[in-house]
Parts: C-alpha cells; sequence; structure tokens
C-alpha cells in the first residue's frame, strides 16, 4: 500500500463463497492494480474449510478503489457463472 493510502479505510468489496475464491479474486484485483490485503496465516496446519454450510471470507480493497474492485469482480462471476452453464448445458459422451 503506498503512502498515499495509509490512513484510507477499507471496505468490503465482495464476499468469496470460500477461501479459493477469495485467493483467486485477490490475484485478479493485484493484477488490475488493485490493493487487497489478504488474511495472512502463520498457522502451518490450517483446519481445512467444511465444504458444507454458509461460508464467506471478505474481499477488503481501499475504499478509493472500491468501485474498480467491482467492476473486476462482476467481470470474473459473470465469467465464471457462463462456464458453469455451458458445461451443465454440454451433452455428456458416452
Amino acid at each position: 500500500m503506498s503512502e498515499d493510502h495509509v490512513n484510507e479505510e477499507l471496505v468490503v468489496a465482495h464476499v468469496a463463497d470460500n477461501v479459493t475464491e477469495a485467493m483467486v479474486i485477490r490475484g485478479l484485483l493485484q493484477s488490475a492494480g488493485i490493493d487487497s490485503p489478504g488474511s495472512v496465516s502463520s498457522d502451518p496446519f490450517p483446519i481445512p474449510e467444511n465444504p458444507e454450510g454458509p461460508h464467506g471470507t471478505e474481499i477488503f480493497v481501499l475504499e478509493s478503489q472500491v468501485e474498480a474492485a467491482r467492476k473486476v469482480i462482476e467481470e470474473y462471476t459473470k465469467s465464471d457463472a457462463i462456464l458453469e452453464q455451458e458445461s451443465d448445458e454440454s451433452p455428456e459422451q458416452s
């Protein structure tokens, strides 16, 4: 984070379904030049997520970058939804 933004608020730009999705989105944001501090764990053996039940990993960005971040995230979620739809519609091969 640059010195220009040290006093700037962090806001939630998106709530990812799981940690893996959050990592992908943070990578996309970083590629777009948007800072997104992630949770830093020093635990060498983290407890894996339970695949069932509600989860949510908040993705924080600087307040000045929230609109740009939401556009990047929207493009990602749209493309992901299209890929899922295409895979659901593809005929099964025997």
